[in-house]
């Protein structure tokens, strides 16, 4: 399984009527892939933004179902309402299950962290194999996976039941010593954290 996240920059007000038109481009059949998820951030900066996850079997339905967006003049099916958009390739962090679609809370936070150049990849996954299990306990993770284009990076999604429980969760994993992997902080050359939230069209809420 692989992952396509892309970030949709839409025109102002335009967020309702866009969500119509991107499910049925994403579940109508004509486009590859499968939906997993579509939020809508809540913090950062004053526009329509759309976060879309998607599924592909392998490689080739991924660069088949790219290729499609990037020629198409009516980009997911919203180009009248699109006014920029960014897709980015990810593989999930071999040790961990496929994400399943279903209701796990009302925020979800997006963190990416770009890493130190040289090597940073192995030893990152190898902490957070150690210490997902434990930290999982407190609340399931949707999906960590990296980067196969741009920067090398990985991106972590983590559902909440609200933000009041973020805060308390992220803070007892961090007092009980869950939490953050090793290796983990050591790796990071920058970090960036999203709130969004799911929008009715969204597998995964």
């Amino acid at each position: 399984m692989l992952y396509e996240l892309a970030t949709l920059s839409l025109k102002l007000y335009t967020v309702p009527k866009a969500l119509s038109a991107l499910e049925k481009y994403t579940t109508g059949g004509a486009a590859g892939g499968r939906l997993l998820g579509c939020w809508e951030p809540e913090h950062g900066e004053i526009v329509g933004r759309l976060l879309l996850l998607r599924g592909f079997e392998n490689a080739e339905e991924l660069a088949e179902e790219r290729g499609r967006v990037l020629t198409s003049t009516d980009p997911f099916g919203i180009g009248e309402h699109l006014s920029a958009f960014q897709v980015e390739s990810y593989a999930p962090f071999p040790f961990l299950p496929p994400v399943e679609p279903g209701e796990y809370g009302s925020v979800y936070e997006f963190r990416t962290y770009r890493l130190k150049a040289g090597g940073g990849l192995a030893p990152t996954m190898a902490g957070w194999e150690a210490a997902v299990p434990e930290r999982t306990r407190l609340y399931p993770l949707t999906t960590a996976m990296y980067g196969l284009d741009g920067v090398p990076r990985i991106t972590h999604i983590w559902p909440f039941p609200d933000l009041n429980a973020r805060l308390e969760i992220r803070r007892d994993s961090y007092e009980r010593g869950i939490w953050p992997p090793e290796n983990g902080p050591e790796n990071i050359a920058h970090a960036t954290s999203t709130i969004a939230l799911p929008t009715p069209i969204s597998p995964l809420r």
